[in-house]
This record gives C-alpha cells, structure tokens and sequence, in this order.
C-alpha cells in the first residue's frame, strides 16, 4: 500500500478518535502500525485511544515506542507522563514532564501539569515555582493561576491564594472552581461574608457543585447562621449523597443547634462512608459527652485517635469527656498532649486550665487561661474562666475585671453574668450580686425557672390579699436558707404557698400561718403570683441584710423530749458532721476527714455526737484509737421528713461543728451554736474573710488558710475550744473572735 493509503488510513483513525468512537480509532491505528510499524505518530495517538479506554498500561507501551522511535517527540512524553500520574507513578511522570520541557521549552501546559503533580506529591514551592513558567509564557493561562492559588493556600499564603483565584476568574468568567476556592481562602482568612458571596457566585454559574454549597454552608456556620448552614449542608448532601465531609460538617451544625441526637445520626452516615474518617469519630465523641453519655464518648475518641494519631482535637474532646467523669489528672494528660500537636490550639490551653482548677492547682490553671487569651484575646470563655479562678485566689477585683471583658465580647454570655454575680455577692456587694444572680435562669441547666404561667413578682407589685406562691430551687441548705424571706411576703399581707424539697416539707410547715408548705412535685392551689426562692432577696430589695428574725425554723417538742431521755445531760455535748453529698460536684473540697475531730476529742468533758446521715458513715468504723463519736441509733431520722430528728437533737446540744453542708443552715435556722468549717475558697454565702455571717448570727466560721489545709483549720478549733471550755467555762459557743 502507498504512503498516500496509509496516510489515508491514519487521517481516517483521527476522525474516528475525534468523534469518540474509540473502538474504531483503535482498529485503524492498528491497521496503520500493520502496514507502517515506524509510525512514531501513530503509536502516540493509539496511546491516547487506550488511555481513553482507561488501559493505561497498554498505552504507556503505545508512548514508549513513540519515543523509541523518535526521542525527541515532545508530545509523546507529554502523553506518557499523564498516563504515569493515572498509573500513581509521580516521580516518573515527573521526569516525562522535565524531557518535555527540555524538548519544547515553550510547553505551557507541560509547565502547568508538572506543577499539578508537585502539589499532590505535598511540593507546593517546587509547583509554585512551575506555574510561574507556565504564567510566563502565557499570562492568560487561568487553570495555572487557579492551580498556583490551590499551592500558595496549602502554605498559607493566603492573600497570594485569593490574588490568583481572583486572576482566574477573571481570565475566565465561568470558572466556578475558582470562585469556589477563592471562597475558601477568604474564609481561612477570617472573611466569611466575603467568601459567602464568592460560594454564591460558584453557584449561580454551576447550580449542582456539591462543593460550593458545602463551602458556603462552612461560611454560613463562621457567620453563626446554623439554620443556613444545614440547609446548605442538605443542599451538598442532595447532590451527593455520599459526600462524606458535609455528612460530618451538618453533623456539627446539628450539635450546636442542640439537635444532639441527629448531629451522631449524622456523623455515624459520615463513618459508614468513610471509615477511617477520624474527624468525625472525634466529632461523634463530642456530641456524645453533651447527651451525657460519656464512656461512650471515651470509645469515639479513642477510635479516632487510633485512626489519626496526630488529630489533636480528638485528644482535646477526650480531656472534656474525662473532666466531665471527675478523672482530672487523665484530661490534664490529653489537652497537653493535644498542645504538643497543635501548640496554637487555643481551647486546648482553656481545658487545661479547667483540669488545673479542678486539681485545685490554680495558679498553673490561671496561666493556661492567660496562654488561651495570648493566643485569641476575645476567647470570652478563657476570660470568664480566669475570673473563677482569680475569684478563688481571693483576687476580687481582677475577678470582676475578667467577668467584664468575658460580657464585653459576648454580650449574652450567662455564665460570665451568672459568675459575676456569685463574685459580687462573694464580696459583699449586694446591689450588684442579687440583680446578676437572676442570670441563673438562663443557664444551659436553668434553675429558678417555674412551667407556671402566671406573672412574676418582681417586688414592685402589692402583695395585700394575693395568693404568692413560692417555689424552692437547687439544694436542700438553699431552701433553708432563703426560706425565711416568705415570711416576709406573709409580713406584707400576702398568702404563701411554698414549694420545696418533699424531704423539707414538715421541717418548714411550721414558718407562719399563712404559709402554707407543699411538696414541688404537688400542684399547687390557685395562686395570684410566682416566684423563685432565690429570687426574693431581689424583689424585698434588702441587699447584704437578712430582715428576719432568728430562729425562724423550731424544732418538735416531743421529739426534743424523747432525745433528751435518749442523750442526757452529761459533758459539753457537740453535734458532728463532716461529709456533704459525694455526687454533688459542688461538694469538691468542703468535706474533709473525719479522723481530724481527734484533736479535739483529748479535751475533757467533751462528747462527740455524729449527725452524719448516708455519706461519710463508714469513716465511723475506721476511728483511730482514742477517737470516740457516738452515734444515734438506726431511726435516727429515718422517716421520710428530713431533720426532723436533727433538730431536735441540735436543741440539745452546746455546739454543732460541721462541714459546709445543710446541717450549717439548720442550726443557724434554729438559732443553734455552730461552727461551720470553710475551705479556702468558701462558697459566696459565707463572704470573704470575716469569722461571722449575716445570714447566722449564732455561726461562727473558721477558714482555711490555704487549698486543703483541714489539720490547721481544727488547730484553731482546738484553741478555741479549750478556751471556751477550760475555767472559767463559756457556753456562748456563737461568740466571734476578734
């Protein structure tokens, strides 16, 4: 056959590859390698047939004897390195592209791809550094701006980035990657509106690009619009359902909207997809500790970090988990290890300081707190966090500053209000502390908040022959504390219902005769107003006074009688408590031993009588030799009123010595001697400093001197006693030093 039939031939193969019949294109590249084996030209375009039909192997062989035969054929190593990127081979596609270049060194795209292959190869200088040729040769070559912004985002060059999406875009106007990716840049600069607009402009040119509906629901969430973000979450998800990163993303969007149970429904579809995603394990453990179930949690966090052992947020949200179970020392072990990870990672320094705080280690937990704020000055929670601490340093006024600074970057931050308030009261400040305390009943976990729908009273509303009624809130001592501001109501011609605790509601049935004493979980009669316990210092507007007078609890008289036959007369008798409620967090550090009553226990004539009820009994069987406390017996208030008993016992006895717990309320109630036993850190109730309380004025409070130091409290205890006891004898237990 004639050079003019075979050139006939391989023109007729070119219309078949031009048209896409790629079977037919083969057969007559095939017919022209028959009849002219040397056509270098022929074996290069029946590689890209089989490229085409994905038989890369077969066309790399097709490429390698086009270079064979002639090797100076540019576009044939052009070819070859393509196939090799599809065949995972980098380093070899790489030198194609170099033989290329060498041979045409005006090749723009060869430039281009090369630069492609550096950046997937983790190179994106070396890239950088090859879309510049390709830009240089020709300056309207938009994908090698878009692929140079692609390398320049990876380093963080991000200004570069933006500059060269923005370039492509507007070499080429229907380039929806690249507003897409200018969109992200934007927002890894902290401009998600800006990027907003740029994922809606990749939209409108491309209404089914599931990534740019997920970049803008990224940008909706950065702008706090999470009903928007799910929406467009939904949106990426519709388009591609198996579109992994937007199953975890919504699954975030749907934890911070509270929707805690769709958010892990949302992460395990992410899981299934993916199942090595460890981001979404660890996201998955997140929502896990909000539902409470935090063993749970544990086990995603673990799995994500077996899956990425450098994912510091897995470590991060497995410290959470661990504080929330009360194992401080594990979560101090995870946030450290999660900043040796990721040094910049703010929130990890703020739960650090959290673990810090919980180990009583205060002083590094402030100096976690002040590297978060160094690292992001308007972490509002980092601030709020420092005023805790400072507030348990007794450094009020830094405290309050904190507090101020957390409510100036987060206008409604509850708990900044919330602890602002607990500082001022702390310090005395009333008018401050009781308008501020009402920010409890916004909490996460609110209290104070009743589900009836009749009008608050706030104070300024006359009370005369209105029905008020009043509904207790967070602890037993709460109740009995603040339960004598009804009997102000009743003062002002009110009719009080009071609601509390059911343990309580013999104990309070006695406070006035128009009180009248009901259980929360009973509905109550027709009332005109409501309102919270804790709430009627504000609304009776008596700032630090306590207008009522003491004792307004009193105990039974048969039962005063019945322990008196039972207790008798003999020796200075002290009622001992010294262990709150171990599952009440707030317990942490108020409860201490109850071997340290030995010291006082040598002194003569003393009695020591427990009125510990449930925790803290077992310590009674480990007394060490010498130590005697007497106990009351079984039916020591084990009906279903509570204190009951203790009441009565208390009207017997020359002292009450306990911890910070309800029994300290109930005696200053009654009028009784007590002495209540303070960390260093003292809840707001019993101020700062000062021996006495206006809330009591039968307490007299005794403070430790430093975090955890019980042995120097009971010194001073000792002292005190003996003085009190030793001739000439002083009953007046109550009495202040000075």
């Amino acid at each position: 056959m004639s050079s003019h039939d075979i050139s006939a031939l391989f023109g007729k193969a070119v219309d078949h590859h031009l048209k896409g019949r790629l079977a037919d294109a083969l057969v007559s590249y095939d017919a022209v390698l028959q009849l002219d084996p040397r056509m270098s030209a022929a074996h290069c375009n029946r590689g890209l047939v089989l490229q085409s039909l994905r038989r890369y192997e077969e066309a790399l062989r097709s490429y390698d004897q086009a270079v064979r035969l002639q090797p100076s054929y540019a576009d044939a190593y052009f070819n070859r390195a393509i196939t090799l990127r599809l065949l995972n081979r980098p380093e070899d596609a790489i030198r194609n592209y170099d033989k290329v270049v060498t041979l045409k060194p005006d090749h723009v795209q060869a430039y281009g791809n090369r630069g492609n292959v550096l950046l997937a190869l983790g190179r994106p200088k070396d890239a950088i550094a090859s879309y510049d040729q390709a830009i240089a040769l020709n300056s309207r070559f938009a994908e090698a701006y878009f692929n140079r912004g692609n390398a320049f985002r990876s380093l963080g060059q991000l200004d570069e980035a933006v500059r060269d999406f923005a370039r492509a875009a507007e070499l080429n106007a229907g380039f929806a990657e690249a507003f897409n990716n200018k969109g992200c840049a934007l927002r890894d600069l902290g401009r998600p509106l800006d990027a907003l607009r740029d994922c809606d402009r990749a939209i409108a040119l491309k209404p089914d690009f599931a990534e740019a509906h997920f970049n803008r629901a990224n940008a909706q969430q950065d702008l706090e619009r999470s009903d928007e973000a799910l929406r467009s979450f939904d949106r990426a998800l519709q388009i591609n359902p198996d579109y992994s990163e937007a199953w975890n993303n919504r699954g975030y969007v749907l934890k911070e909207l509270a929707r805690t149970e769709e958010a892990i429904a949302s992460f395990d579809k992410a899981i299934a997809l993916r199942p090595n995603f460890a981001e979404a394990y660890s996201n998955r453990g997140n929502a896990l500790r909000d539902l409470g179930r935090c063993e749970e949690s544990l086990e995603s966090c673990d799995r994500a970090i077996e899956l990425k052992p450098d994912l510091s947020e897995a470590y991060y949200n497995k410290g959470n988990a661990l504080q929330d179970l009360g194992r401080d020392m594990e979560a101090l072990a995870c946030y450290e290890r999660a900043l040796v990870l990721k040094p910049d990672f703010f929130p990890a320094y703020n739960g650090k300081g959290n673990a810090l705080k919980n180990l009583f280690r205060l002083e590094e937990a402030l100096a976690s707190y002040r590297e978060a704020i160094g690292r992001k000055p308007d972490f509002a929670d980092a601030h709020n966090n420092s005023g805790n601490v400072l507030k348990e340093l007794g450094r009020i006024e830094d405290a309050l500053r904190s507090y101020d600074r957390a409510m100036e970057l987060k206008k409604d931050f509850v708990e900044a209000h919330w602890n602002k308030g607990i500082c001022s009261l702390t310090a005395g400040d009333f008018a401050t502390g009781w308008p501020l305390y009402e920010w409890r009943k916004r909490k996460a976990e609110p209290f104070g908040v009743s589900p009836h729908s009749q009008p608050v009273w706030s104070g300024a509303e006359p009370l005369a022959g209105k029905t008020l009624f009043v509904h207790a809130e967070q602890g037993l001592g709460d109740t009995i504390q603040f339960c004598r501001f009804a009997i102000l109501a009743q003062k002002r011609g009110a009719k009080v219902i009071l609601a509390v605790q059911e343990p309580l509601v013999r104990l309070l049935q006695n406070l006035g005769p128009n009180i009248s004493t009901i259980a929360l979980s009973s509905p109550p009669p027709d009332f005109d107003f409501q309102v919270a316990l804790m709430s009627l210092p504000l609304a009776f507007e008596t700032g630090g006074t306590c207008p009522v007078q003491i004792p307004y609890l009193h105990a039974e008289g048969d039962r005063i009688e019945n322990w008196r036959r039972r207790i008798g007369d003999t020796g200075v008798k002290i009622g001992i408590c010294w262990q709150g409620n171990r599952k009440v967090k707030i317990d942490a550090g108020r409860s201490f031993p109850l071997r340290h009553f030995e010291a006082i226990s040598v002194i003569s004539d003393i009695r020591l009588i427990s009125l510990q009820k449930n925790d803290g009994l077992e310590q009674l069987a480990e007394l060490p030799a010498g130590l005697q406390v007497e106990t009351l017996g079984k039916d020591f208030d084990a009906g279903p009123g509570a204190f009951l008993d203790t009441a009565a016992v208390m009207m017997l006895l020359d002292l009450v010595i306990t911890s910070d717990t309800a029994i300290a309320h109930l005696a200053g109630a009654l009028g009784r001697p007590v002495w209540l036993l303070l960390q260093h850190a003292a809840e707001w109730r019993w101020m700062l400093e000062r021996a006495d309380s206006p809330w009591y004025p039968t307490v007299r409070l005794f403070r430790q001197k430093r975090h955890g130091d019980w042995a120097g409290v009971f010194t001073d205890v000792q002292r005190e006693l003996r003085k009190r006891i030793q001739p000439p004898r002083d009953p007046d237990f109550s009495h202040a030093a000075t």
